[in-house]
């Protein structure tokens, strides 16, 4: 049997997995945000208010904007992009962690903005991560593309350069726990016009 690969848009039934892999795309960043629902007394555990979060019809970021990886009918990976509009200006970050990429998010209005892109482990090295980005450079329609990623994510940096992507500005990252590896938040963008 032949691996066959499939992108198709994603659906509400999906929000499971996308929470999922939207943390290991984060590395753990977003359980670390969806906690803050759980000492508020919304979520039983940060993986419950994740799909919670996927769930939402009207949020940036959530289901509708996401891109569902298939490798042979299980789903291996997501892309989530969004056009990145002006009303990034306005929001005022519900902690200091989240001021830096705000800040960096700022320098590409109008861009493409690639939210989050990660592959299960063992569907990694099968180019479904390669085939997701393409894809989200496909959906800018010529325009321009940007993600942020972190300073020590090496494989992720590899693959974005190599797809034609340069770094545009860096900031320190906020650490998260006292003991957290200290890094930067690094803002890539693809022009495509």
């Amino acid at each position: 049997m032949t691996a066959a690969l499939s992108l198709r848009p994603a659906e509400p039934r999906d929000v499971a997995d996308l929470a999922i892999l939207v943390d290991l795309a984060s590395h753990g960043f977003a359980t670390w945000l969806w906690y803050g629902a759980v000492m508020r007394g919304e979520a039983d555990t940060a993986l419950e208010q994740g799909r919670a979060r996927m769930r939402m019809d009207d949020e940036p970021g959530a289901w509708k904007d996401a891109t569902v990886a298939e490798w042979n009918g299980e789903i291996a990976g997501v892309s989530i992009g969004y056009d990145l509009d002006e009303s990034v200006r306005d929001i005022v970050p519900a902690h200091p962690v989240i001021k830096p990429l705000l800040d960096l998010q700022v320098e590409v209005i109008g861009s493409r903005f690639i939210d989050s892109l990660g592959v299960y482990r063992h569907h990694r090295r099968k180019g479904i991560g390669q085939a997701l980005l393409a894809h989200e450079v496909k959906k800018a329609r010529g325009g321009r593309v940007s993600l942020i990623t972190e300073s020590h994510n090496e494989t992720a940096l590899a693959l974005y350069v190599a797809s034609g992507f340069a770094e545009k500005a860096r900031l320190p990252a906020v650490p998260l726990f006292e003991d957290s590896k200290r890094h930067e938040w690094v803002l890539l963008a693809r022009n495509m016009a």
